[in-house]
């Protein structure tokens, strides 16, 4: 069956001006890319008036855990919806791959964030997780592998250095999943127990990547003008000494260095913006091919352990108690709070466990309040309650400013880094992320309509090597996002729903139309996209 797109205003995902054509579709590829094509055997639809681009591609997601659920469908209707058909996974290094069949710590996988709950099976190596998940999940899914699985796989969360057998063992690991299709290594440095690694460890990870030539992906040590992840609260930006220690670990090299979701958390970080783009700057014009994403939310979701120092979550349940470990954390948070700008009055909470749903919505000070508390006993209270594994929405992460801004830069890509969550508040970047990307363009405050599709498109394909995707071009995956300018222009975001989005091809399959989806086609709709 053929479908033929006429009369459509096409942006090809190489950032050149758009063009009025027709895309004509056979199977899972396009089959031509012109103006006036006629078909006799195809099914024609008129798309005068409408946008076309290839379909967007999330560049930063974890949706590789959802991608092997029982029904995956629910995890990923808000995101087609918002026109993207692929996603770049496994970030943060949190992926789930990265551990042999053998793997005596298959708990430990997830980060306290995702598990093997609900799915068809545990899946550790690349080839098996592809196998698992091509032709029996809505969307394409390219997959890092994640340096915290792979550590997790042979030491557990233990805060130590590794043996060198551990090591090697890790790296062989990281390696075969290369050799067997991933898109590259993932780093989580605020993550247990990737933020136990030391540089020498993180360089030999990142000569994996030089050796396949693919990203190294990083979730840096800090985020934020203080943290917890530095014991010295005076001094350099702990956000920028996470900065120079990617420095140390690229510089002199050819690595592709994806710095993941550019934020400044708290109020005091955001004047970090300037140097941290200047340091970006200066490794790409020593070499290293350095870029960095980003999404369209000024705030963010984490584990609620996310302000907690290392040294208090490896301590036993009898030692957290101890008055002296209470009060040395106490007068760091309160250092921390005010050095920051940042406090628990900008922590609300998403989810904590059954039966606590009363605290959703709620920040942690407003809960302190109800429950007659001091902010850090309430917020270790909820810690406890969560068993150390709730969710929280956080910000200031960003403002629009920095957002407008780094919408110019061209060596910012785009992502999403959220998704469906079962219970609790969710992330908003599930709903409309990437229509407010295209919004900005079209209302003067971001870039380029052609660029901006660009950088969710072909830069992103280019970016992490993902064969005959991100172009409108004859040969390559149907895989197309119809939209309308008008609508994405007025529209007002932000009310958990998509808008200006209505049509959605997966490899030749219509799974969108007018806002209703097609559940039967997007059974087996997406496609893995492994790198080889």
């Amino acid at each position: 069956m053929k479908t033929l797109l006429k009369n459509a205003k096409i942006y090809d995902g190489t950032g050149s001006p758009a063009f009025l054509g027709d895309v004509l579709i056979g199977g899972e590829r396009i089959l031509r890319v012109a103006p006036n094509l006629s078909d006799a055997e195809a099914r024609v639809i008129d798309l005068r008036g409408r946008s076309l681009s290839s379909g967007f591609i999330d560049a930063h997601s974890h949706n590789d855990w959802f991608a092997i659920k029982n029904d995956p469908l629910p995890y990923f209707a808000p995101f087609i919806r918002q026109g993207i058909t692929t996603f770049v996974t496994g970030n943060c290094g949190i992926s789930v791959t990265g551990f042999a069949p053998d793997c005596p710590h298959v708990d430990k996988m997830g980060g306290g964030l995702f598990s093997f709950r609900d799915t068809t099976g545990a899946y550790g190596m690349a080839e098996d997780f592809f196998a698992a998940i091509d032709g029996n999940t809505p969307c394409n899914i390219a997959a890092l592998v994640g340096h915290c699985s792979a550590r997790a796989a042979v030491a557990g969360s233990e805060n130590r250095k590794l043996t060198a057998q551990e090591e090697a063992q890790m790296l062989a690991v990281l390696e075969e999943n290369l050799r067997q299709g991933a898109a590259g290594i993932s780093l989580g440095l605020m993550y247990e127990p990737g933020l136990y690694a030391d540089t020498e460890e993180l360089k030999k990870v990142a000569a994996l990547c030089l050796k396949y030539d693919k990203p190294l992906t990083v979730h840096p040590r800090a985020n934020s003008a203080v943290s917890m992840s530095y014991p010295e609260l005076l001094g350099r930006s702990h956000l920028l000494r996470a900065v120079d220690e990617l420095v140390e670990l690229a510089q002199g090299t050819k690595l592709k260095l994806q710095y993941s979701h550019a934020i400044f958390v708290g109020k005091r970080s955001l004047k970090d913006k300037d140097e941290f783009v200047q340091i970006m700057n200066k490794l790409r014009e020593n070499g290293v091919d350095a870029k960095f994403d980003i999404y369209n939310e000024c705030l963010g979701v984490s584990v609620i352990t996310v302000i907690l120092p290392p040294w208090y979550q490896a301590m036993s349940p009898q030692e957290r108690k101890k008055p002296l470990n209470r009060l040395k954390l106490s007068v760091l948070i309160k250092a921390t709070s005010l050095l920051l700008g940042f406090g628990f009055d900008d922590i609300q909470i998403a989810y904590i466990g059954e039966g606590f749903a009363h605290y959703e919505g709620k920040t942690v000070h407003r809960i302190a309040e109800e429950e007659g508390m001091k902010d850090l006993d309430a917020y270790l209270m909820l810690c406890e309650k969560s068993n150390f594994q709730g969710r929280v929405n956080m910000g200031p992460y960003s403002t629009n400013e920095i957002i407008s801004e780094f919408e110019h830069n061209e060596n910012c890509l785009y992502m999403t880094d959220a998704w469906v969550e079962e219970h609790g508040v969710q992330n908003p970047a599930i709903y409309d992320c990437y229509p407010k990307f295209l919004r900005d363009a079209l209302r003067g405050t971001g870039d380029t309509m052609e660029n901006t599709v660009r950088r969710m498109t072909g830069a992103t394909a280019d970016r992490f090597l993902l064969r005959d995707r991100g172009y409108v071009r004859e040969g390559y995956y149907a895989d197309l996002t119809v939209f309308n300018e008008d609508a994405l222009r007025t529209a007002t975001p932000d009310r958990q729903v998509s808008f200006g989005i209505e049509k959605v091809f997966i490899n030749g399959q219509p799974v969108l139309d007018g806002g209703k989806l097609d559940t039967q086609a997007l059974k087996t709709s997406g496609r893995a996209v492994p790198v080889r």
